[in-house]
């Protein structure tokens, strides 16, 4: 059975790839990953809050106490000639590339446009074949406009472009008032791939301390409708790549993003709920079903039943709503 997928201009063994987790942070589970059968990792992401508190951390550092003495700053390198920022994940780039064969995707996470960015350029000097763009942000601004927010996506994803020559993928949220212009907009600024979608975490109020805490709850596989919509109404529309992620835990979950037009599965909760060896059994199954739904190849299968091929378009829009509501529920019976 040919389970190979082509994904940011690499040709991958099958669709299933471990997203960006602790779980990659270990370059033992990475060399796991691998022997389970993953196409590619995407490594745990570099945050643009640990970059940005470690540059201002070593600006203190090197500055404190030379106002005393301004024949001090001789002393000191200009800063252009000194690395700043956590080397720890360059050499986890580079190590986890020494010890597997598979493509290796870094992951950069943050929500403005600044110097964190140019990070990039050293997570490819370092060795991954790709990058991810986690744009993670929460507007909270009373006076920020849609367009704005959109602007400041498209401004990060241009400034990467600039300093970077590996495929880059942005993975975002679905809030925007037009979700399918946002996506057009993205292709158009140069991204190779959408990773759809990034799962905020949400707080919540402990009842007992009477304060707010962060409340990470792992997807169940009902995480996987809103991606699997928007994959599908993409599908052939987008000239970009498309990764669903969220919600996959089982073969089943993989065959409906692929048919809606999916070119890889990012896999997660399911990995952290039943290890890294359960990447196998769902290579197993998805090979099974295939076979047994008289499919050759991961290739036939895609976009089959996406908007753009499928023979009720309209149920991936409103028209479905009210059928919907009217099918999937009854009121329960009274005698």
């Amino acid at each position: 059975m040919n389970l190979k997928t082509t994904y940011l201009g690499m040709t991958l063994r099958t669709p299933l790839v471990p997203s960006a987790s602790p779980l990659s942070e270990s370059l033992d589970n990475i060399k796991r990953m691998e022997d389970a059968g993953a196409a590619a990792v995407v490594l745990h992401s570099l945050f643009e809050e640990h970059l940005t508190f470690e540059r201002h951390e070593f600006l203190h550092h090197l500055t404190h106490g030379t106002e005393s003495y301004a024949e001090a700053l001789t002393y000191f390198p200009e800063m252009h000639e000194l690395a700043v920022g956590p080397e720890s994940y360059l050499d986890e780039i580079m190590a986890a590339k020494a010890a597997v064969s598979i493509p290796i995707i870094a992951s950069l996470n943050g929500s403005t446009a600044g110097g964190w960015t140019d990070y990039a350029q050293r997570i490819q000097e370092a060795g991954a074949d790709a990058l991810e763009l986690n744009i993670y942000w929460i507007p909270t601004d009373f006076d920020l406009t849609g367009d704005e927010v959109e602007r400041r996506y498209l401004e990060i994803l241009s400034h990467v472009k600039r300093v970077v020559s590996i495929p880059v993928a942005v993975k975002l949220s679905p809030f925007f008032s037009n979700f399918a212009n946002m996506a057009k907009q993205l292709a158009e600024k140069g991204a190779d791939g959408l990773v759809l979608f990034n799962r905020f975490y949400q707080p919540d109020i402990d009842l007992e301390l009477l304060n707010v805490n962060p409340n990470i709850l792992l997807s169940t596989p009902m995480a996987m409708r809103l991606p699997l919509r928007w994959i599908a109404l993409l599908y052939g529309r987008v000239k970009v790549d498309l990764a669903a992620t969220s919600g996959i835990h089982g073969a089943r979950d993989v065959v409906k993003m692929l048919m809606a037009g999916a070119d890889i599965t990012q896999l997660c909760s399911i990995l952290l709920r039943r290890g890294i060896p359960y990447i196998s059994l769902i290579e197993h199954e998805l090979a099974e079903w295939l076979e047994e739904h008289e499919y050759e190849s991961v290739e036939q299968l895609q976009g089959s039943l996406s908007q753009k091929n499928c023979p009720t378009p309209e149920a991936f829009e409103r028209a479905q709503y009210v059928r919907g509501i009217a099918t999937s529920w009854r009121p329960p019976h009274r005698v």
